[in-house]
C-alpha cells in the first residue's frame, strides 16, 4: 500500500489523525506568543509603575532576545536526544516558568531574568514543530502544515490584547496576577501535548491507510546525525545562513511596526488594532498558501528543490512592495503594501522551515532548526542595532530599511542555491554517524 500512495501525485483519502498533532501545534503556538507578547504591551504600566528608563527596558528585551537564541542550540539537541514529545514537554515547562516568574520580579533584574527563561523555553517550539512535521507528514505535505502552524505566530500576537483586557479589565486582576493566572494556558498545553502526541507507529490512533501515506517517503540511510557532525555540513549552514537573512525582517516589523504607524500617521497600534489585525491576517494567508503551494508543486510532479526554491523565490517577490511604502499619505494603502510583504516573509518562513528535514534525518532535525534559529535571533539583534542607527541618521526615514528589507529574500535564495544546489540528503559518512 505505502508503494502505492507513494507513486500517487495528490494526497489520497485517508485518516485525518495527523491534522489533530497540527491543531495541538497551533493552540502552542498560540500560547507562545501570547507569552512572549504581554510584556511588551504591559510594558508602558509596568515602566510607570516600576520607574523603568528606556535603557532598562531595553536591557530587558536583549536579555529575552540573546537567550531565545542561544536557547536555540539547547533546545534543538534537546528534541533531537529526548524526542519531541518529552524535549518540547521540557521546553513548554521552561517557558511557563519564565512566564509566571514575570508576576514576582519587581526589578530590572529580575525581569531579565525571568525573560531569559521564558527565552530558553520557547527557542524550543520551532525544532518542535519542525520535527514533528517530519514525523507525521510526508515530504509531498509537510510544508503545507508547517504553513498553518506557522501562521498561528500573528493569531498569538492579536490575542494578546483581548486576553489581557480579559484579566485585568473584566476580571480584575493587577498585572502580577495576570501574568501568573495565564501561566495555565501553559500548565493545560504542556497536558494536553504529553496526552496526545507521539510517533504515528505507537499511538494507536492512526489507520493503515493513513500510516502508510506518513510513512511512503523513502526509508532514510541513517536514523541519527550528531551534532558534532551537523555542524560540518553545509547543507546545515545554508539553512542557517537564510535564516540569518531573512528572520530579522519579521523581527522588525513585530518591534518596530507600532512605532512606524505612530510617527508616520499618528496612530498607536497598541490603541486602535485594526489595521495590525489587517496586516497579520495577511501574513497569515501567505504562510498557509506558501506552505499549500510548496506542497502542490511536489504532489504535481516537480522536483523538491524546484518546489521549495520557486516557491522562495515567489515570496521574496511579494516582499517588493515594501519598496514604495515609505511617503505614502494613505495609511490603509500603506496597511494593505506592508501586509502584502508579511504575507510574503511568512510563505518563505513556511517553506524554508520546510528545509531541514528534505535534507537531515529526523533525529538531526531539531538541531538544524535550532542552529538556525540561533543564527536568526543573531540577525535579529544585528538588524535592532542597525535600524536605530539608520533613523537616527536619517532623522526618522525608513527608505533605506524597508529597501533592505526587499533584497535579503534573493539573497538567502541564492546562498541556499549555492551550497545545496539540489537540497538532496546529506551524504553520511559511516563515522559520522555517531550519536
Amino acid at each position: 500500500m505505502a508503494q502505492a500512495i507513494a507513486d500517487e501525485g495528490a494526497v489520497p483519502r485517508t485518516g485525518r489523525y495527523r491534522w489533530l498533532i497540527v491543531a495541538v501545534l497551533f493552540a502552542a503556538t498560540t500560547v507562545n506568543y501570547i507569552d512572549r507578547t504581554m510584556l511588551g504591551l504591559l510594558a508602558p504600566t509596568l515602566g510607570d509603575e516600576l520607574g523603568w528608563s528606556e535603557n532598562d527596558y531595553g536591557n530587558i528585551v536583549t536579555a529575552f532576545q540573546a537567550a531565545y537564541a542561544l536557547g536555540f542550540l539547547l533546545m534543538g539537541w534537546l528534541i533531537d536526544r529526548f524526542g519531541p514529545k518529552i524535549g518540547y514537554g521540557i521546553a513548554i515547562a521552561i517557558w511557563t516558568i519564565g512566564h509566571v516568574a514575570h508576576g514576582f520580579a519587581s526589578s530590572v533584574v529580575s525581569f531579565m531574568m525571568a525573560r531569559v527563561i521564558l527565552g530558553v523555553g520557547e527557542a524550543g517550539h520551532f525544532p518542535a514543530v519542525v520535527r514533528a512535521s517530519s514525523e507525521w507528514f510526508p515530504q509531498k505535505e509537510r510544508s503545507y502544515a508547517i504553513g498553518w502552524v506557522n501562521s498561528a505566530t500573528t493569531i498569538g500576537v492579536i490575542l494578546t490584547a483581548p486576553t489581557i483586557a480579559l484579566f485585568m479589565r473584566i476580571l480584575g486582576f493587577d498585572w502580577r496576577e495576570t501574568f501568573i493566572v495565564t501561566g495555565v494556558f501553559g500548565v493545560v498545553l504542556l497536558l494536553l501535548w504529553l496526552w496526545l502526541y507521539s510517533n504515528p507507529r505507537e499511538s494507536g490512533k492512526v489507520s493503515a491507510a493513513e500510516l502508510a501515506w506518513i510513512e511512503h517517503d523513502p526509508p532514510e540511510k541513517i536514523e541519527r546525525l550528531g551534532w558534532g557532525a551537523v555542524v560540518t555540513k553545509r547543507e546545515a549552514w545554508a539553512y542557517a545562513l537564510g535564516k540569518f537573512l531573512t528572520d530579522p525582517v519579521w523581527f522588525l516589523m513585530l518591534f518596530w511596526l507600532p512605532k512606524y504607524f505612530s510617527t508616520t500617521y499618528d496612530v498607536d497600534l497598541k490603541v486602535v488594532l485594526l489595521p495590525m489585525v489587517v496586516m497579520y491576517l495577511l501574513s497569515d494567508a501567505g504562510s498557509i498558501l506558501g506552505g499549500w503551494v510548496s506542497s502542490k508543486l511536489i504532489q504535481t510532479g516537480h522536483s523538491v528543490n524546484f518546489a521549495r526554491k520557486a516557491t522562495m523565490l515567489g515570496a521574496g517577490c511579494c516582499v517588493l512592495p515594501l519598496l514604495f511604502v515609505s511617503g505614502l499619505d494613505n495609511m490603509w494603502l500603506a496597511v494593505l503594501l506592508i501586509g502584502i510583504a508579511l504575507a510574503g516573509h511568512q510563505a518563505f518562513s513556511s517553506t524554508i522551515l520546510s528545509i531541514p528535514p528534505d535534507m537531515f534525518p529526523k533525529r538531526a532535525v531539531g538541531s538544524v532548526v535550532g542552529l538556525g534559529g540561533f543564527a536568526g535571533g543573531i540577525g535579529g539583534m544585528i538588524m535592532a542595532k542597525s535600524t536605530g542607527l539608520v533613523l537616527d541618521a536619517t532623522g526618522g526615514n525608513y527608505t533605506i530599511i524597508f529597501a533592505a528589507c526587499t533584497v535579503v529574500y534573493f539573497l538567502a535564495v541564492l546562498a541556499i542555491h549555492l551550497l545545496t544546489p539540489r537540497l538532496a540528503p546529506v551524504a553520511i559518512e559511516s563515522e559520522a554517524a555517531a550519536a
